[in-house]
């Protein structure tokens, strides 16, 4: 009688699985995101603040276009690092697991800078917030410029995070697959 051999193959993953989401990996892109933009928006900020005139009628004019400039260069710049990062300590290794990395670690970084300019908004106006404040066609100027130098740095901003998570390095450790094959012999 004739032995018939049969192959039985699998896969199998070295460390994780490739599906796990890192959040240790995301939080590291959201810190890494804060820090940089923390640092280089305050030399920003002294940088336009001291170069503005007080004593013009409109004091902050060339100052709100000035950094909304900086605003969307920092915010590019600071998600394509926070993306590298992300990227660098995840576990994935195909192009899509990258980008949801980065796009949770977007996320994350927005709320975080949304709640860090609540706080500390409400802390700067002592609890007042917007009763408290003038109401003038001045500061609606204000916030329309922030509204659309906001949304034009958050939507550059995305793109920068997904670009910066998808050109990381590719590890070689890690999460890959490899063909495992074993021969199998029936029973007797």
């Amino acid at each position: 009688m004739a032995e018939t051999v049969t192959r039985n193959e699998g896969i199998i993953y070295s460390g994780y699985p490739a599906s796990r989401t890192s959040w240790g990996a995301i939080w590291i892109g959201m810190f890494t995101f804060v820090a940089v933009w923390s640092v280089f928006g305050m030399l920003g900020e002294a940088i336009f603040a001291s170069s503005a005139n007080p004593r013009a009628a409109a004091p902050v004019t060339g100052l709100s276009a000035g950094m909304g400039v900086w605003a969307t260069i920092l915010t590019i710049i600071a998600m394509y690092v926070a993306g590298r990062a992300t990227a660098h300590f995840s576990n994935a290794v195909d192009r899509a697991g990258r980008i949801w990395h980065g796009m949770a670690m977007f996320g994350l970084s927005v709320i975080a800078v949304v709640l860090a300019l609540i706080f500390g908004g409400a802390a700067m106006s002592g609890g007042a917030g917007i009763a408290g404040s003038t109401h003038s066609p001045y500061m609606l100027t204000v916030f329309a410029d922030i509204g659309w130098i906001g949304f034009v740095s958050l939507f550059l901003g995305w793109l920068a995070a997904i670009g910066g998570a998808v050109q990381g390095p590719f590890r070689k450790s890690g999460v890959y697959a490899e063909r495992e094959t074993h021969e199998v012999r029936p029973a007797a």
